[in-house]
């Protein structure tokens, strides 16, 4: 999420994340040999923006479903942590403390089933998000959805699905490019 749209960026560029305005700079992290990664997002734009309309659809989705903001992020966030993302889970944590989310429970997120944090929603919501990202775990998809099933409705299943296809999308992008996690001004 560099400037320009046909070079490779070095992984210190400056960068931007188009759908929330993020902007800033880090140090470099592993490289690879040559130091050089193409942003797929500036080198593929027409690609990249089809991504962001569909997370777009998979957002407007979740609210017409009547999934609230935070449910969002956390399945963003569990997906984002699954993936190993750091730019994402940069993203997507200021995201969830906008929507209203707490640290608490932030902190806890990776170890959501060990606690009673989370409500019957939000936990299979998660569950869901989780089979979503490892979808050759077939015995984890069926309990998954039986969860679900207790507890949200099709168009709410529909939308977490959606919404974490989305995320496991830009995960790869942002991981495949090394998109930076830069350091607050302080």
């Amino acid at each position: 999420m560099c400037t320009g749209s046909s070079k490779e960026y070095r992984v210190s560029d400056v960068t931007s994340d188009v759908t929330n305005g993020v902007t800033g700079v880090t140090e470099p992290a592993a490289q690879a040999p040559d130091g050089r990664r193409v942003y797929l997002d500036k080198q593929s734009p027409t690609a990249y923006q089809a991504l962001v309309r569909a997370a777009e659809a998979a957002r407007a989705t979740a609210a017409e479903a009547g999934l609230d903001r935070v449910l969002v992020e956390l399945v963003n966030l569990r997906v984002s942590q699954i993936n190993g993302c750091a730019y994402c889970l940069d993203v997507h944590t200021k995201a969830a403390l906008r929507a209203g989310e707490t640290t608490r429970r932030l902190g806890v997120l990776p170890a959501w089933r060990e606690t009673e944090l989370f409500t019957p929603r939000e936990r299979a919501a998660l569950a869901l998000a989780e089979a979503t990202t490892h979808p050759a775990d077939g015995l984890a998809q069926d309990r998954a959805y039986a969860t679900a099933r207790a507890v949200l409705t099709d168009d709410e299943i529909s939308a977490v699905i959606w919404v974490a296809i989305t995320i496991n999308s830009f995960n790869r992008v942002s991981i495949l490019s090394r998109h930076p996690v830069r350091q607050a001004a302080r």
